[in-house]
């Protein structure tokens, strides 16, 4: 085992990985058995996560951007995380949580606020992803603090934030953070079934567990960018930027994820301004602005989803009617598609329907999924490889998760 590590680790460098790099499914790849917790919250395979997580993306690009986003305090209860010396991360990380919550409510009510805790309680790593994916979250943002792992004179000085995403540790460092915050499955029931064998103290584990191929990778890359952005410029900190590692609590989450270190407990004036009120406003605002900032992107790039020609035609408007309804779309714009063009020229009962400013191109109207999906495998065949199934309730979009159990 040690030795195909150490292969698979330095052909990652050699080729420069920035990405994450997939590998063959191993015996003690992140599962949780059903077993260890509920049905409803069990931990997908990585096959299904990248299913879900597909489906999720373009439930998002129809129902109108980013909807949902879970908040995880890290830590907490029999967990303190880690200490400074008038401290303790799981306290300073529900403040920064809960303040940031309170931000996004009031300035973007649109948005559903989940927490993975209130209060000061426990909660095991893969109970929080599995919130996030049980609520089909659009985001999800982990806050924690940092310190280091030794205390000397030269270390005590070492401050600043950094922001995480999931994939290959590439500093002695980064490695260390994550073994830091993994270690707290120790400390779960029945960890060693929850999580298959998987050792937070081995390196190794950590290797593999970092090479997990992330689904949403650039989107978490670029959620991160903007956190230490603002940390920077707005809430004037040290910016460590924004690095790659392997967490546990990362790898099973179904959505772009970030784990925020707020700074280091361990450095004297760090510590200080993370326990005050106020730096805890600028970090929970910083972490605002930045969501908003990426949620406003993210919309915008909704709006230009399929390339479109100059020109106009006259495309019935689509008729939903009652119950449950699934159609097939063909692209969508916020101009007028020209479909006296190929390949929209070979479409025939075309329809169009306008929501949130973008014209959806559907067609079809099936009142079962695999219907629907049949449709699907012809139209991805013959122009429109991105075709996706959108659903309709009384008129209404609603997930197709949600259309599938109601029809």
């Amino acid at each position: 085992m040690g030795k195909y590590i150490s292969q698979l680790l330095t052909t990652s460098i050699i080729m420069g990985v920035l990405a994450v790099v997939a590998v063959p499914a191993m015996s003690f790849v992140l599962r949780t058995s059903s077993a260890s917790i509920d049905n409803n919250d069990k931990i997908l395979s990585s096959h299904d996560q990248m299913a879900v997580a597909e489906q999720r993306r373009l439930n998002a690009e129809w129902l109108g951007g980013i909807q949902k986003i879970i908040i995880d305090a890290g830590h907490g209860g029999k967990d303190g995380g880690c200490s400074g010396k008038h401290s303790k991360e799981k306290n300073i990380t529900l403040k920064i949580a809960l303040k940031l919550g309170e931000y996004i409510k009031k300035n973007l009510p649109s948005v559903t606020v989940i927490y993975t805790r209130k209060k000061d309680v426990f909660v095991p790593l893969h109970k929080r992803a599995a919130l996030a994916n049980k609520h089909h979250a659009d985001l999800f943002i982990s806050i924690h603090c940092n310190a280091v792992p030794k205390i000397t004179a030269q270390s005590r000085r070492v401050q600043g934030t950094e922001t995480f995403v999931m994939g290959l540790h590439r500093a002695k460092d980064n490695l260390e953070v994550a073994k830091r915050e993994n270690q707290v499955i120790l400390l779960e029931d029945n960890y060693e079934a929850n999580y298959s064998g998987f050792d937070p103290n081995s390196p190794e584990g950590h290797i593999m567990l970092s090479m997990y191929q992330n689904a949403y990778l650039e989107q978490s890359i670029e959620l991160a960018s903007l956190i230490e952005g603002q940390f920077k410029k707005r809430a004037k900190r040290i910016s460590r930027g924004v690095k790659q590692a392997g967490f546990v609590v990362l790898r099973e989450t179904t959505m772009p994820s970030v784990l925020i270190e707020a700074g280091f407990l361990t450095h004297l004036n760090e510590e200080k301004f993370l326990k005050t009120s106020h730096g805890q406003d600028l970090i929970a605002s910083g972490i605002f602005r930045a969501f908003r900032d990426y949620k406003n992107a993210y919309e915008n790039k909704a709006t230009q989803i399929a390339g479109v020609a100059k020109g106009s035609s006259k495309v019935p408007t689509a008729k939903l009617g009652k119950g449950i309804v699934f159609k097939l779309q063909l692209g969508a714009s916020s101009k007028v598609i020209d479909t006296s063009r190929t390949p929209w020229n070979k479409v025939e009962a075309l329809e169009v329907i306008q929501l949130n400013g973008i014209n959806k191109y559907l067609v079809g109207t099936f009142d079962n999924y695999a219907a629907c999906a049949q449709l699907q495998q012809y139209w991805r065949k013959h122009g429109f490889k991105d075709a996706f199934i959108v659903a309709f309730k009384d008129g209404q979009p609603i997930s197709v998760s949600k259309a599938k159990e109601a029809s």
